[in-house]
């Protein structure tokens, strides 16, 4: 009788994933034979070290075997399907949106790389908010070129210049559509929820101004994860100085295109993982730092990072032997 429930057991699927420590890849260097960040067109400068993405392993289909030996595996959680896999979508609509999140940091890596080395990229107008003060005049794709008179070189640009403006106000704006030649408009600017400035009621985004220019390529991931590092690692081959100082730096984080540093899922996990390819230090998101510092492993050295910023000043720090934020 037990030998039938063990094997009634092993064969019965669960609702559960199990999640453990995915694999990790150092932004650079070659993964599988292909360059991670590609530069071509400028200067490129030598990097030591790591800068090592972490991810997360996903074992789906589990039996209630299964489920039982990653209960009692420490480097490994269990978690509801519905978690990863929500119910609505398909395991193919979940993995496309996971390749397109992906897809997204690596352009929000680039813009935020370039934004934090004071170079201009194009700035496009993204969703419009619902009844948008902006709406009679820019649509969604317009690249904008200048707000109230001053060209628009970043994202966060947008919100600054909007700072000396008040409700009510009327401000100019240049865009261009397509291929057309650019154009002009006046938006009366509504009110923030938020503060007294203007608004125009609009989503900037950034795009390099050369998106072949500089490429990121590491098939078969999804999320966004991955973003801090992609950041990282191109400032450390757009720049003489060598970020790494010839460590084994591993973290995660997403980033926006203005530099800054999202929380994200898998931070113990993740840890592991950099841990056991060799890290010695982790940069974690600072809305992280709790979950991270109560689970992290011997030897792995945490630093709390805000935004983009944070993350090349602590290193900077780190390999001249000063003091770096922790969690």
């Amino acid at each position: 009788m037990l030998l039938a429930v063990v094997v009634v057991a092993g064969t019965v699927r669960v609702p559960l994933v199990a999640l453990s420590p995915g694999p990790t890849f150092n932004t650079l260097a070659d993964v599988r034979g292909q360059t991670v960040v590609a530069v071509s067109g400028r200067p490129v400068y030598p990097t030591t070290g790591h800068l090592e993405m972490t991810t997360v392993g996903v074992s789906d289909n589990l039996k209630a075997l299964n489920a039982v030996a990653a209960w009692l595996n420490p480097h490994q959680e269990l978690v509801p399907r519905a978690a990863i896999y929500p119910p609505g979508k398909t395991d193919q609509q979940v993995e496309q949106e996971n390749t397109a999140q992906f897809t997204d940091s690596e352009n929000d890596a680039e813009v935020a790389a370039l934004s934090y080395l004071r170079e201009p990229v194009k700035v496009v107008v993204g969703p419009l908010s619902v009844d948008a003060p902006a709406a009679g005049v820019l649509k969604e794709g317009d690249q904008l070129l200048s707000v109230k008179g001053e060209s628009v070189t970043s994202p966060g640009q947008v919100s600054q210049i909007l700072t000396t403006t008040h409700p009510g106000d009327r401000v100019p704006v240049s865009y261009q559509r397509g291929d057309a030649p650019a154009s002009e408009g006046t938006v009366t600017v509504g009110a923030r929820p938020d503060g007294p400035q203007g608004f125009l009621g609009i989503t900037p985004e950034g795009r390099p101004q050369d998106p072949n220019q500089i490429v990121i390529s590491l098939g078969d991931i999804g999320g966004p994860s991955a973003g801090l590092v992609f950041a990282l690692a191109v400032i450390d081959k757009l720049t003489p100085d060598d970020l790494t100082g010839g460590k084994f730096i591993a973290g995660t984080g997403e980033i926006g295109p203005t530099g800054a540093v999202g929380p994200i899922g898998g931070i113990p996990l993740k840890m592991i993982g950099a841990r056991q390819a060799g890290a010695t230090v982790f940069l974690v998101p600072a809305a992280n730092c709790a979950e991270a510092a109560s689970n992290a492993p011997a030897g792995l050295q945490l630093i709390k990072v805000n935004a983009l910023a944070d993350a090349v000043t602590s290193l900077t720090n780190l390999r001249a032997g000063r003091a770096v934020p922790g969690c």
